[in-house]
């Protein structure tokens, strides 16, 4: 049976302490898209994610967070993309967070280089590297006082949780819709103001 699926799949850490850190942006835009659609999170051992489903433009969308860790979620892709016999080049969003990206800036990209980031590199060992990837910009002046670890698994401020609730997230939300639909222009990006 052939039928129409699209997998937004995010990259972040599992556990409760990293909810709100920057590695987890991705995590926070499907929480808010599930918590739109009223979709519950069903944990899927076999495929080492949570996994809700929704239904976008009419076409049946599974949010994926990976129960992996952040550097290790190719092993989740790839169980995710070959059980449900997927196209990962046609049917696979990714959304991450990227440190070379000032925050407020979103891009969209149908395929890259890990560029530093182990998390996508895990993914393109796993997958290979054509898929569509949304990365949401992390970066701000605190990023240079303290090493990458320390940073992307940091807070955000009280004014860039804000500014992620009201407009990054509902920007990202309508650049996944857009992806479900066929209508996304892939060279797309915004830079928010702040």
């Amino acid at each position: 049976m052939v039928y129409s699926m699209k997998v937004i799949f995010a990259q972040g850490n599992p556990e409760p302490h990293y909810e709100k850190t920057r590695h987890n942006t991705g995590f926070m835009v499907l929480n808010a898209l599930a918590k739109d659609s009223d979709a519950k999170w069903v944990t899927k051992t076999k495929l080492q994610a949570h996994i809700a489903e929704v239904s976008i433009s009419g076409t049946k969308t599974l949010l994926v967070k990976p129960t992996t860790f952040y550097n290790d979620s190719g092993m989740s892709a790839r169980a995710v993309v070959d059980f449900y016999k997927l196209d990962a080049k046609d049917d696979l969003m990714v959304l991450h967070d990227d440190l070379a990206l000032p925050f407020g800036t979103v891009r969209v990209r149908k395929k890259g280089s890990d560029a530093g980031n182990n998390g996508i590199k895990s993914l393109n060992s796993h997958i290979g590297p054509d898929y569509t990837r949304m990365r949401i910009g992390i970066w701000s002046e605190k990023r240079d006082l303290v090493d990458d670890a320390d940073f992307v698994l940091s807070k955000f401020s009280s004014s860039e949780a804000k500014k992620l609730r009201d407009d990054i997230i509902p920007y990202s939300i309508g650049l996944i819709e857009q992806f479900v639909s066929s209508s996304l222009t892939v060279t797309s990006h915004k830079i928010l103001d702040k």
